[in-house]
């Protein structure tokens, strides 16, 4: 493997809303347009801020989770992914220093310290002064082993603003103000109720990219900040060694319905043995039939009801492979469209029907955050006993469901899960739950899915090597 140098840095916020999605992207987009490879990562659970800073690379975006992920797992996976770029720029989540403790633990500045790399700060500034510099003292004074690049200063009126509260900052908290965003009159991210709209629903996505990096070009002092970050030595990973026909065919459901994965499932699935095959639920006529396995992640379905309703075709498909035992894993918004059906405003709308449930869609957020669930009963592919650390943000309810808690495979340690402190239904080979699993922290998880692909197809050559012999 050879060694290469990658300068980096993580872009944090004071508190959720800081601005810190809008510099990263603009950043990322304008050292993109500089000619120079940017590798983009997300920290926390997130799929919708990784995807925008994926837009803007060019290049996928991988998260780091210091939760979900050992210390070793989360410099792995950022020493292997950053190879081969000129800048590696992380992205945080909330506040610099927000964790699930009141020490800090697992927060944006904790991974900061993992990987040895300096911060650079946004701070929202709408009505309010002097009063920045104290609130960046703060967060200087709060752990000093954490380093600070620079600042850059969020929602600036005028630049007799801007000029008030760069003295103040510099003078006061000692660390250089590297640039600012000034006050806009339209938000550049589009906005709906669940939050910022995912790229793959906004046609101009590719405009508002642009819009960023006209921002950063001409109000951050990019030479600056990539002078004041890091220099870090990554190795080039080594190539996985294809394996041609043994590989098993994985369908991965991909529209605008579906569209929450991680880049580590994906990859780690292929590392596994699986050659990966996307799908569009709201066209695709029917599962392909080469499938031995089929990935649903999460979404929005609801904002796709009708048409994967009128899909009738696509629907009936997927009930029938469950029940000729196809191996599907399904997280969130893939349970969701397992289920019966969906009632948007009084309307219902069918799904897949593998599982009996109605499902239902609420204004606020039925389960938020970290969730750690303990494998209690048999299942395609987690072993009994296992204990997975994973998150949810579901907004969906349980309208109807005449099944019992207790033949649910999982019991949640921590969260909300599916019903009664529990998640995961299962039928044949299906296991459809609302969790949501990084691979770099589930380690079997896609050798499991691969395993239970690999027995399915064995399944099916071995019945078809009897048909032809009677």
């Amino acid at each position: 493997m050879d060694e290469e140098l990658v300068r980096s840095l993580v872009v944090a916020g004071l508190s959720g809303g800081s601005g810190k999605s809008v510099v990263t992207v603009g950043l990322i987009a304008a050292l993109g347009r500089a000619g120079h490879r940017v590798v983009p990562f997300k920290k926390g659970p997130d799929y919708i801020d990784a995807g925008w800073m994926s837009t803007a690379a060019g290049a996928p975006c991988y998260n780091l989770d210091p939760y979900l992920m050992e210390e070793q797992a989360v410099r792995e996976s950022f020493f292997r992914h950053a190879a081969g770029g000129d800048f590696a720029i992380i992205e945080g989540n909330r506040g610099l220093y927000d964790g699930v403790t009141p020490e800090g633990g697992y927060s944006t500045a904790e991974l900061a310290l993992q990987l040895d790399l300096p911060v650079l700060l946004v701070v929202n500034c709408t009505k309010t002064t002097r009063t920045v510099a104290a609130m960046v003292l703060g967060c200087r004074r709060l752990d000093p082993r954490v380093s600070f690049a620079g600042v850059i200063l969020n929602q600036i009126a005028t630049l007799r603003h801007e000029s008030i509260v760069r003295q103040a900052v510099e003078q006061y908290a000692g660390i250089p103000v590297l640039g600012i965003v000034p006050r806009m009159k339209k938000d550049i991210f589009p906005m709906r109720h669940l939050g910022v709209t995912p790229h793959q629903e906004y046609g101009a996505a590719g405009t508002a990219v642009g819009e960023l990096a006209d921002i950063a070009e001409n109000n951050f002092d990019l030479e600056g900040i990539v002078r004041l970050m890091r220099p870090v030595v990554t190795r080039a990973a080594d190539r996985v060694v294809s394996l041609n026909g043994n590989r098993v065919t994985i369908g991965v459901l991909r529209d605008q319905a579906f569209q929450f994965y991680y880049q580590e499932n994906l990859e780690a699935l292929e590392n596994a043995g699986a050659r990966l095959v996307t799908i569009n639920a709201l066209e695709a006529g029917e599962l392909p039939q080469e499938l031995d396995g089929l990935y649903i992640g999460g979404g929005f379905p609801e904002t796709s009801a009708r048409q994967l309703a009128d899909n009738v075709s696509f629907r009936e498909s997927v009930r029938q492979r469950a029940e000729q035992g196809l191996p599907i894993y399904a997280e969130c918004g893939g349970l969701i469209f397992l289920g019966r059906s969906i009632v948007l405003d009084s309307a219902e709308y069918p799904l897949a029907g593998v599982f009996p449930v109605t499902f239902g869609i609420s204004k606020r957020p039925q389960a938020h955050g970290y969730s750690i669930f303990i494998v209690e009963r048999e299942n395609p592919y987690y072993p009994v006993g296992t204990r997975v650390r994973g998150h949810e943000f579901r907004y969906s309810t349980i309208e109807r469901w005449d099944g019992d808690p207790g033949q649910l495979a999982l019991r949640i340690e921590r969260g909300t899960g599916f019903a009664r402190g529990r998640d995961g239904l299962v039928r044949n080979n299906v296991l459809a739950l609302y969790t949501h699993v990084l691979a770099p922290g589930t380690p079997s998880w896609a050798p499991g899915l691969v395993r239970a692909a690999a027995r399915y197809r064995r399944i099916r050559e071995k019945a078809t090597e009897n048909e032809e012999l009677s």
